[in-house]
Formats: structure tokens, C-alpha cells, sequence
């Protein structure tokens, strides 16, 4: 009866062994994309769910043989051919388990954007398996259709697609696949990695970008919320000739080529095209405080892809400049089709640890940039910044045209709007409005330079500058 009790107590430390070796790596599967914690934690061989109740049902009859002297040879006859089934199960894993895997990434994903992601699984062996596979997805990727499971006949394949989010830009590297495939007769399952690793750019999302750029093509500015002044005339630069309008001013008038149409032809001019736009944005630390679940170096950047694309549209030049703790330089590039050379530029872009650095950041523009050209700043200027804000804009003045894009967070904007109900409340208010205070000092300093400037929260920021430098093309 000693004998017996030992098999139970025996029976239950393998039930447990294997539900930990089963249940563990399990959880890490089905939960997390299986990185390298997953990988150290599970074994490439582990028992399943079929031999855990194997053993479960091992352990009661063991428990009866207490009683029933039948029961014990019952045991041993069934620990005889579970070991059995288990070591030719073992074997079909070890020997023919032979996969191969093709990934098809997109070209290109788009920030916070699903992307389809296309993976062929080929089983090379001349047996079939049921196999359940969980991609190796980039750090903070999401995709609510992994992991998968199937079945994959011999020396046949499967396709599957599935779509993921990924939320930060730049080089983003998916990592080879993790695979479990079950034995013939499923009482083990192999975890393994195939294909290889791939690398993708991540843009920023400029979908809203290209709406609103749709809608300038079809003629809809007011949609879009940018006024297109009209400041015709104003510009030396001719267009065409064209009839005689009431009201046009004699200087407009071709005598020549009226004395040939024997009617009145009147010169038109359009704005100057061909004119340098320099995007100076802010890297520093500062521009990492999220705002509606997206960074506020984001937010600009989205600012600049509507910015850049209504200058390329309006014949300009546009070139990228990084500042506070990178130092990226875009020379001028001209065409709507340069968008892509923006872009290929701009997705990338990553925020340092280091301060903002407004002198270095014009010293660079003044030696890469010597035509003149109209030079937007884009950051989250603040009241401690002034020293160090107002004689580089001064210096730079004097040779180009310079206009501020300051973001202001949308939660303080918010904040300035709540009841007050208790005196913490209240404190909280006016700190909050001395921080208000102190950005709007640095701003009534650049207006009385004469530095245009706009103010705003992350969502009017693109309109608004687009706005701004629409406004000022006419002193470049």
C-alpha cells in the first residue's frame, strides 16, 4: 500500500511538471508576438494537453490501485503504452518535422495604420501536421489575428494573411516566425522559428494629408480651411496676356498687342514661384509629450507634409532641416512629385534625449542655405526659451524671411476651460496659467520683431501654417 501511495504522490508531481511545461509557454503564445522571454521559457519538445489527461487519468487509476490490487497492473500496462505513443509521437516530430516560410511585407506601412502582411507556410515533409504560428512582430505591434492554427497536408502549403498596426515610424524589423507543430498523434508539439528577418519603413500617416490634398486640386480651398489670397498684380512676374478687364490698371496694359487685336490686352502676373521654404523642426526632448495618444513631434510632422506639399504646389522649393540633438539636412527639392523624396526623408525622424538648441540650429541654416528663402521654425516654444530664442530669429533676419509654428498642448488648452471646485484645483489653475503667460511673453516678443508666428493646438497647427505661409510669399 506504501508502493502504491508513491505512484499517486509520483503521478501528481508529473501531472504538475507537465502542466507547467504546458500551460506556461502556452500563455506566452497565445498573449505576446513570442520574442525572446517566450523563446527562454519554453522548450523546444513539450507534452500537450492529450498527455497531461493521460497522465491525469494515469494518477486516478493509480490512487484506486490503493483498494484494487487489479488496478495497479491496469497502470502499468497504460504507463507502458503512453511511454509508448509517446516516443514514436517524439520521433515523427524530431525526423519529419520540415517547414519553409515566405513573408510578403507591403512596400511601405503607414503610423498607426493596418497593413496586410501576406505569409506562405510550406510543409516539406510527407506528413501532415497541425501547426499554430504567431509572426514575429515588431516591439508594440498589434494584430488581433495571431496566432493562428491549421492544418497543412504533406508536401503542401498554406497562405495566410493577416493585417497589423504598427505605431512607431521609421526602420521597423520583423523577426522570424514562431511555429508549434503537433505530432501524429499529438501527444508532443516542437516549437521552432523559420524564415527570416525583414526590415520595412513605417511613414507617418499622411493620409489626412493627401484629402486635403484632393481638395485642393479640385479647386476647394475653403474645405480645406487654407485662404488663397488674392494678390494679383502684386507679383513682376507675367503669366499671359488676356483681354482687357474693367478695372484693370493701365500698366497692365500690352499696347503693342492691342494695336495688332485692335481691342484692349492686358498683362497677367501671378505670384513668384521658385522660391526656397526651409523646415526647421525641433528633435529635442521636449517634442515627445504625447497629445491625443500621438507625440507632439509627430503632430508637426504631419504640419510639415501639408506644408511641404501646398509649397511644391505652389512651384516652390522645399528642404528639411533637424534640429535639437540631430543634425538632418534636405537640400531644396522642387515638384509635387518630390513628395516622395520628402517623405523618404522625413520618416525616419527621431526625437533625442538633448535640449533645443536655437543658435546652432541657425548658424546650420545660415551656411547651408545662401539664397534667400522664408524659414519656418516648428517646436513647442516655451517662457524659459526666450534668452535663447530671440537674437538667433534677429541674427537670421537679416538674411532670410522667418515665421513660427509653436504647438501648444491640447491638455492644457483644456485644463484653462474646467470648473474649479476645490482649492488644489485652484493652484493647479494658476500654475497652469503662468505656464500660459510665459509662452505668450515669447511670442508678443517675436510680433513686436516682427516675426510672424502661429500658435495653436496639434490639429489646427497644419491648416494654420499652411495658412501662414500662403500669407508671406510675397516677401521672399
Amino acid at each position: 500500500m506504501k508502493q502504491n501511495g508513491y505512484l499517486i504522490y509520483f503521478g501528481l508531481l508529473v501531472v504538475l511538471l507537465a502542466g507547467f511545461t504546458i500551460l506556461v509557454p502556452k500563455l506566452l503564445f497565445v498573449t505576446a508576438p513570442l520574442g525572446l522571454a517566450a523563446a527562454s521559457l519554453s522548450f523546444k519538445f513539450r507534452p500537450t494537453q492529450y498527455t497531461l489527461f493521460s497522465l491525469l487519468g494515469l494518477t486516478l487509476i493509480g490512487a484506486l490501485g490503493r483498494h484494487i490490487e487489479s488496478a495497479l497492473i491496469v497502470w502499468w500496462l497504460l504507463l507502458f503504452a503512453l511511454l509508448v505513443v509517446s516516443i514514436i509521437d517524439l520521433v515523427f516530430l524530431f525526423t519529419k518535422v520540415k517547414f519553409e516560410l515566405v513573408r510578403t511585407l507591403p512596400g511601405r506601412f503607414a503610423q498607426g495604420q493596418p497593413g496586410e502582411i501576406k505569409v506562405l507556410i510550406r510543409n516539406l515533409s510527407n506528413m501532415g501536421f497541425h501547426v499554430s504560428f504567431f509572426d514575429g512582430l515588431p516591439q508594440g505591434a498589434i494584430s488581433e489575428q495571431l496566432p493562428w492554427s491549421g492544418y497543412i497536408p504533406s508536401e503542401k502549403y498554406i497562405e495566410v494573411t493577416y493585417e497589423a498596426t504598427i505605431k512607431e515610424r521609421g526602420w521597423i524589423e520583423f523577426s522570424k516566425t514562431h511555429i508549434e507543430s503537433h505530432g501524429p498523434l499529438r501527444m508532443w508539439s516542437k516549437m521552432f522559428r523559420v524564415g527570416e528577418k525583414e526590415q520595412v519603413r513605417v511613414y507617418p500617416n499622411y493620409e489626412p494629408v493627401l484629402q486635403l490634398s484632393l481638395m485642393s486640386m479640385e479647386s476647394n480651398p475653403e474645405q480645406m480651411g487654407i485662404v488663397k489670397k488674392n494678390r494679383s498684380g502684386l507679383s513682376k512676374e507675367f503669366h499671359q496676356l488676356r483681354d482687357y478687364h474693367e478695372g484693370d490698371m493701365l500698366s497692365q496694359v500690352d499696347w503693342k498687342a492691342s494695336s495688332k487685336r485692335q481691342s484692349l490686352i492686358s498683362r497677367s502676373y501671378h505670384e513668384q514661384r521658385d522660391q526656397n521654404v526651409i523646415l526647421a523642426i525641433d528633435c529635442g526632448r521636449r517634442m515627445r509629450a504625447l497629445d491625443n495618444g500621438l507625440s507632439q513631434f509627430d503632430h508637426c510632422l504631419n504640419a510639415m507634409l501639408l506644408l511641404a506639399y501646398v509649397a511644391l504646389k505652389q512651384g516652390d522649393n522645399v528642404g528639411i532641416m533637424a534640429y535639437g540633438g540631430q543634425d538632418r539636412w534636405l537640400p531644396p527639392v522642387k515638384g509635387v512629385e518630390s513628395m516622395t523624396t520628402i517623405l523618404n526623408h522625413l520618416f525616419d525622424y527621431q526625437t533625442s534625449s538633448s535640449p533645443s538648441d536655437y543658435g546652432e540650429a541657425v548658424e546650420r541654416i545660415l551656411v547651408r542655405q545662401k539664397r534667400r528663402s522664408m524659414v519656418v521654425f516648428i517646436s513647442n516654444f516655451r517662457g524659459e526659451d526666450t534668452a535663447e530664442l530671440i537674437d538667433p530669429i534677429r541674427k537670421l533676419r537679416q538674411k532670410h524671411i522667418v515665421t513660427i509654428g509653436n504647438i501648444r498642448e491640447t491638455e492644457v488648452e483644456e485644463a484653462m476651460d474646467l470648473d474649479i471646485h476645490s482649492f488644489d484645483e485652484a493652484v493647479r489653475l494658476a500654475a497652469i496659467q503662468q505656464y500660459v503667460n510665459d509662452r505668450e511673453l515669447v511670442m508678443d516678443k517675436l510680433e513686436a520683431m516682427n516675426v510672424p508666428s502661429v500658435d495653436t493646438i496639434a490639429t489646427k497647427l497644419p491648416v494654420a501654417l499652411a495658412n501662414q505661409y500662403l500669407a508671406m510669399r510675397e516677401l521672399v
